[in-house]
C-alpha cells in the first residue's frame, strides 16, 4: 500500500498563559512512502517523528495536509477503519489474556460481514503467531514472557488483520542490546515476508539504517532529508544530518577556505576546487582518516582502542568542536601509530563542508584517494 504524505502539518495550542503561542510539532511534511517498503522515521526527542506516525494512523487529526492510502484519502478516517497495524514501546498486552488471546482480540472485535467464525480466528491468530515464531507459546500469560517475546506478541496482534500499513512507534526501546539486534532483523524478516508497507519510528540511528528501504531524518518538525539510508549517509545535505547518522559521529572542525583549499588551524589539510574564500565546518567521517606519515592533518595522539579487525585512533586538533578526534584506520595501520603526534591525509569523499550560518552543505568536487 503506497501511502501519501501532502503538506501534514500539526500544531498543538500553547500550554499556559505564559506560553500562549502554538507549538508546530510537524511542519508541511510532505513524502510518498512506495507499497512494500520499510521507511524509518528518524530524529531526536521532539522531533516530530512519533507525532507523524500518530496522524498516519489517525490517533492525531492534522492542522492542515492530507494523507493517503493507495488513491483513497483518509485524513478523515478514525483509526478503526485506517486498516493499520499499530505496535507501541510498551507493548501494550492484557495481562490476564493468554498470548493467543492477545492475538485473537483484534479479531474478536470484527463485526458484520467482517465478523469471522471461532475456528477461523484460532487459525488466523496461529499463522500471525507463526510468522513471529511464538506459537509454541500460545497458552502463556504476558508475565511469563521476557521483553522480546512480549514485544512478538505485539507485533503478532497488530499483523493478525492483515492490515494496509504497518507502524511501529519505538518497538525496541524496552529490550536490551542483544534482544534489539534481534529483534530489530525480525522485524524486517516479517516485513519482507508479508510486503506490508511499514513505518517504523526510532531515535536510534544504527537500527534505522539497518533495516530500512528509506529513511527520513527529523528536526524540530520539520524533514532535513529523506532517501536510501546510504545514500544519505554518504551525502548529507546539512550538518544536523551527517551528525546525526553515524556511529562514531562525524568529527566537526572549524575551519577556511582559501585558495581553493580547505585550512584546518591554518594547515593546508584538502583541496576542494570550486568553493569561494569562506569559513566552514568541516565534516570529517571517522572512516575518512588515512595514516601517513607525510599527510597535511597534524594532531594530537591520545590513544589507540583495538577493535579487532579495525583500531580506533583518539586524536586532538586545536580546530576540532569536540575535545576528541576519532579516526577509525584498519589494524594494518597499528604499527605507525605510537608517539604524541599522529599525521592523516583524508579521503576527499569522506569530507563535507558546511555553511557557518546555515549548516547547509556546501558541495566541492572530491576525488577519492586509495
Amino acid at each position: 500500500m503506497e501511502v501519501i504524505l501532502q503538506h501534514l502539518t500539526k500544531k498543538f495550542p500553547g500550554r499556559s498563559r505564559k506560553n500562549p503561542e502554538e507549538v508546530t510539532a510537524v511542519n508541511d511534511f510532505s513524502f510518498t512512502i512506495p507499497d512494500g517498503s520499510l521507511l524509518g522515521l528518524l530524529g531526536p526527542s521532539g522531533c516530530g517523528k512519533s507525532t507523524t506516525l500518530h496522524l498516519i494512523s489517525g490517533l492525531l487529526a492534522p492542522t492542515s495536509g492530507k494523507i493517503f492510502f493507495g488513491g483513497d484519502d483518509v485524513t478523515g478516517l478514525p483509526p478503526e477503519n485506517r486498516g493499520i497495524g499499530l505496535v507501541f514501546q510498551n507493548y501494550a498486552l492484557y495481562p490476564h489474556l493468554s498470548v493467543k488471546q492477545n492475538i485473537m482480540f483484534p479479531l474478536e472485535n470484527l463485526k458484520g460481514k467482517d465478523k469471522l467464525s471461532r475456528q477461523a480466528m484460532l487459525d488466523k491468530a496461529l499463522e500471525a503467531a507463526r510468522l513471529v515464531q511464538i506459537d509454541s507459546l500460545m497458552e502463556r500469560r504476558p508475565g511469563e514472557l521476557s521483553g522480546g517475546q512480549q514485544q512478538r506478541v505485539a507485533i503478532a496482534r497488530a499483523l493478525v488483520k492483515r492490515p494496509r500499513v504497518l507502524l511501529l512507534d519505538e518497538p525496541l526501546s524496552n529490550l536490551d542490546a542483544r534482544l534489539r539486534l534481534q529483534t530489530r532483523e525480525e522485524i524486517r524478516r516479517i516485513q519482507q515476508e508479508t510486503g506490508i508497507t511499514t513505518i517504523f519510528v526510532t531515535h536510534d540511528q544504527e537500527e534505522a539504517m539497518s533495516i530500512s528501504d528509506l529513511i527520513v531524518v527529523m528536526k524540530d518538525g520539520v524533514v532535513q532529508q529523506a532517501g536510501k539510508p546510504q545514500a544519505v549517509y554518504d551525502d548529507p545535505a546539512n550538518l544536523f544530518t551527517a551528525k546525526f547518522l553515524g556511529s562514531p559521529q562525524i568529527n566537526v572542525f572549524d575551519g577556511e577556505v582559501r585558495d581553493g583549499r580547505l585550512l584546518l588551524g591554518g594547515d593546508a589539510v584538502l583541496d576542494v576546487p570550486g568553493v569561494s574564500h569562506r569559513s566552514v565546518y568541516a565534516g570529517i567521517r571517522p572512516e575518512g582518516f588515512i595514516p601517513d606519515p607525510e599527510g597535511p592533518l597534524a594532531c594530537g595522539l591520545r590513544g589507540v582502542e583495538v577493535m579487532g579487525r579495525d583500531i580506533s585512533v583518539l586524536a586532538s586538533h586545536s580546530a576540532a568542536a569536540a575535545p576528541t578526534v576519532r579516526a577509525i584506520i584498519g589494524a594494518k595501520h597499528m604499527a605507525g601509530i605510537q608517539g604524541t603526534y599522529v599525521r592523516f591525509a583524508l579521503q576527499p569523499r569522506k569530507v563535507f563542508l558546511f555553511d557557518r550560518d546555515t549548516g547547509e552543505r556546501v558541495p566541492f568536487q572530491a576525488e577519492a584517494v586509495e
